[in-house]
């Protein structure tokens, strides 16, 4: 369900844009180069632009895998990567379209590997190509399997450098971008809508939601009730000691298990060096917790009250109790990975990052597995995008603009 649209009564001239991440930086950038919209204003209340999940990840470009035939985050994640990788060419951004393994580590995983390659074709990926295990060994020496997947399209990418890049660009195109700037109360107008926040009053005649991690909030803050709540959920990672890189040499991920509702724990190198290894999927305890230790009162109280998120836990109850063993000890963690790749030691890792997913979940205790866009009154919610957003950016603000076109 997209919610219903309101259309419109003038066309849009000065629309307000909430969330200074990749998404809202990319709706930014489409509506402005498309020459429809002579101005706008972003909103960000961080310092800077993408100081969260835009650039709290492993940097991959996703192709389009995993995702239900038919769904927008399939479509805009194939569109997406390759307007990223072309975007990223044009502004000399460092990224490398390295391809990926997704392996099969024993017979019983081999169908779920079948039923991937056809969900890629379908949606419309290029080169997919099932290796047995000496094709594995060939692109992945050590790394066990009994067979996998090759993705020759996915990549990695410099994230913080296209949201420097959109940054510029918007300036360049006159557009408006404030930073410290959170929004604390929204006034639907005549002229369309009046954002209150720290750094004084904006006005846009079309307002749109990229808030990310306070997504639901926001919609709120505008009058609309989403159903859905996000709940942070943190992904820790490792990285492999000098040592130990060698044993990765592109991407390395699992068959996803049909009952753990996130991909699983994995491997990617890095655009600048290094690899990482991760990430796990642990409630956090505020929206922006990276820390084991963070939390936030507020955070806890709104996910402690949400019913959706206790039906969750009780769908899945050995999954969140596995991940927050994992969370807590290195040795587990090590040993998830060594499925993967068996010659991994536990002192080969190292303290990594960390980051949130902005995941909404249902009343019904279900993670909404699809991007989901509401619309109100001569408004755009974009209420639900975790990855592959990073990766659709380009693409979701194209359809953004698309709507607001219509």
């Amino acid at each position: 369900m997209q919610g219903r649209f309101f259309f419109a009564a003038a066309p849009v001239k000065h629309p307000l844009i909430i969330g200074g991440g990749l998404v809202g930086l990319a709706t930014a950038w489409q509506l402005l180069r498309s020459g429809r919209v002579p101005s706008l204003t972003l909103l960000e209340k961080e310092p800077q632009v993408g100081a969260h999940q835009s650039t709290h990840n492993s940097g991959v470009l996703h192709a389009g895998l995993y995702y239900k035939p038919g769904s927008l985050k399939a479509r805009l994640a194939v569109e997406g990567i390759r307007e990223m990788t072309a975007y990223c060419r044009e502004k000399n951004i460092p990224h490398e379209i390295c391809g990926k393994v997704v392996v099969a580590v024993d017979e019983s995983e081999v169908p779920r590997l079948r039923e991937l390659e056809t969900r890629g074709q379908a949606n419309g990926l290029r080169g997919l190509r099932r290796l047995d295990r000496d094709g594995l060994r060939a692109l992945e020496p050590h790394a066990a399997g009994v067979a996998a997947l090759h993705v020759p399209e996915e990549g990695i990418v410099d994230y913080a450098a296209v949201c420097s890049a959109l940054r510029d660009d918007i300036l360049a195109m006159n557009g408006c971008l404030v930073t410290m700037a959170k929004v604390t109360r929204l006034h639907e107008t005549s002229g369309g809508w009046t954002a209150e926040t720290t750094a004084g009053e904006f006005r846009g005649d079309f307002l749109v939601n990229c808030a990310g991690l306070h997504s639901d909030r926001v919609c709120r803050l505008a009058g609309l009730d989403p159903a859905d709540r996000i709940v942070p959920f943190r992904g820790e990672y490792y990285q492999l000691r000098p040592g130990a890189a060698h044993l990765v040499r592109h991407l390395i991920y699992p068959v996803p298990d049909p009952e753990f509702p996130f991909l699983g724990v994995h491997f990617t190198r890095l655009i600048h060096g290094g690899t990482e290894a991760g990430p796990n999927a642990v409630l956090a305890f505020g929206r922006e917790a990276y820390g084991k230790t963070q939390w936030n009162a507020r955070d806890l109280a709104d996910a402690a009250g949400f019913p959706g998120l206790w039906k969750f836990l009780a769908r899945h109850p050995r999954m969140a109790w596995d991940e927050s063993l994992r969370s807590l000890s290195k040795k587990l963690f090590c040993r998830s990975l060594q499925r993967l790749v068996p010659e991994l030691r536990e002192p080969d890792l190292a303290p990594g990052g960390a980051g949130v997913r902005a995941q909404a979940i249902s009343r019904h205790g279900e993670l909404v597995q699809d991007f989901r866009l509401v619309s109100g009154p001569r408004a755009l919610h974009v209420v639900n995008a975790p990855s592959p957003a990073a990766t659709a950016c380009l693409a979701i603000g194209r359809e953004i603009r698309q709507r607001i076109a219509a």
